[in-house]
């Protein structure tokens, strides 16, 4: 397996409260966010959410989509959102969101290893690429997010 730790940041002029909804409300991610064409639950978690596990499906500039599932691990709203991934992709995501002045601050961290066999044997050569395919997928859902606040 090849590791990957990505850093993304998103800077968005609206309220955190409605920042986290949104973030929170992984089901309707393929409303707004371009790079992911289906979210689906497998378990629904406590009345929190807390323990979900929801089956992601990403698809990038590459020819090839990832899945994976992730497990909801912690959730404090308005700034905090963890979570364990399992499947074509195994490691942990972390969302942080913090405000200044009047922008609401979005910092995720996915710390990842690819479990598929061509991504693994493909990685001394293509990690540039693969790194620039997440920026892609990130960019976009940064646009999405603005766009579904209307900012």
């Amino acid at each position: 397996m090849t590791e990957y730790s990505f850093v993304t940041v998103w800077r968005v002029p609206a309220p955190i409260d409605q920042v986290f909804a949104v973030i929170a409300d992984s089901l309707r991610w393929p409303e707004w966010w371009r790079g992911v064409p289906r979210v689906e639950e497998l378990e629904a978690g406590d009345a929190a959410g807390l323990g979900n596990v929801r089956r992601y499906t990403f698809r990038s500039r590459l020819p090839y989509d990832l899945t994976f599932d992730v497990r909801t691990t912690r959730i404090e709203p308005p700034r905090a959102l963890d979570g364990i991934a399992s499947g074509e992709l195994t490691g942990e995501g972390r969302w942080r969101l913090a405000v200044e002045e009047e922008t609401t601050v979005v910092r995720y961290e996915w710390d990842v290893r690819t479990t598929q066999w061509w991504m693994n044997a493909l990685a001394p050569l293509a990690r540039p690429v693969f790194a620039w395919n997440h920026d892609y997928v990130m960019r976009q859902g940064g646009e999405g997010l603005r766009r579904r606040l209307g900012v």
